[in-house]
């Protein structure tokens, strides 16, 4: 089974490159390897690898960015998962593609569920949601995996930040009033990888039957505040750490081109009553990654 990655240099992409593996034979491409924002540069890939399987984790993620670059952020994040949709439904391929928690705007108060409306606050929210909807016209064998505060310990991430911001500064002010749910993206690979595998040799029929829209985030949501304190406690070079205090803060404090959502959390119930997977708590989680680190 040939299988199509798109996005192999990102943090998730790159646990992908790994959990795909298992299922068939991985061609893994890079923004250098394809422009994204080229329409014909990304139909032609598609025709030319003929793949049984799209897993598309690339993305426009600088989301202050695209409040400067919304045409460049919809191309990526808009148009070019359309195309990828209606080239996957002309091969009779599955398609996988992943979205954001930036959908909503954090005004519920509670776990965001899959048949909430969207109402996105920045520019990178429009273009994922306008890739959600492009995808779900298109139809076809396909998964929306909306996610949210995915870190890595391999690539730049809030986890990494926290790290380093420890080793340089005596006092780390971080906000308390943004609430999400942290996911690791090894965790979030493996969760795509498992329910491709329970497909089997008929993957497409078997997706067509479950396509739609599900939430994949790790178990259980947080402040930022709590999560930082979290990273510093499960350090494993905690004798390089120079900080003594961490305050909390808000977010009006640090202006930002782009307005982001309070609460965000996603319930991911859906997710496990179809597939029977949820992703481990998300202290669990954390515990986890930083023994890698």
């Amino acid at each position: 089974m040939r299988i199509l990655l798109l996005g192999k240099n990102g943090q998730l992409g790159w646990e992908l490159c790994r959990t795909l593996a298992t299922l068939g034979d991985v061609v893994a491409l890079g923004f250098s390897q394809i422009d994204l924002t080229q329409d014909g540069a990304v139909r032609q890939v598609m025709r030319q690898m003929q793949p049984q399987i799209i897993v598309n984790a690339a993305a426009y993620t600088a989301v202050d960015q695209a409040e400067n670059e919304p045409d460049k952020a919809l191309a990526v994040n808009g148009d070019a998962p359309g195309i990828m949709a209606e080239e996957a439904k002309a091969l009779s391929a599955a398609f996988v593609h992943y979205s954001t928690d930036y959908v909503f705007d954090g005004k519920k108060g509670e776990p965001y569920c899959e048949t909430d409306m969207p109402n996105p606050l920045n520019v990178y929210g429009q273009t994922k949601l306008a890739g959600e909807r492009v995808i779900d016209q298109v139809g076809g064998a396909y998964l929306i995996l909306r996610t949210s505060w995915v870190y890595s310990l391999r690539r730049d991430s809030f986890v990494t930040q926290v790290l380093r911001w420890a080793r340089q500064q005596p006092t780390l002010r971080i906000v308390t009033d943004q609430v999400s749910n942290p996911t690791w993206c090894r965790m979030l690979a493996e969760a795509t990888a498992q329910v491709l595998a329970m497909g089997g040799e008929d993957v497409v029929p078997w997706l067509a039957e479950y396509r739609g829209m599900y939430h994949l985030a790790g178990d259980g949501y947080t402040s930022r505040l709590e999560w930082a304190r979290e990273i510093l406690k499960y350090d494993p070079r905690q004798e390089e750490q120079v900080v003594q205090h961490v305050q909390p803060a808000l977010t009006a404090e640090f202006p930002s081109p782009a307005q982001r959502p309070r609460f965000s959390s996603l319930n991911c119930d859906r997710f496990f009553e179809t597939f029977g997977i949820r992703l481990p708590d998300w202290k669990y989680a954390l515990h986890m990654a930083m023994e890698t680190f």
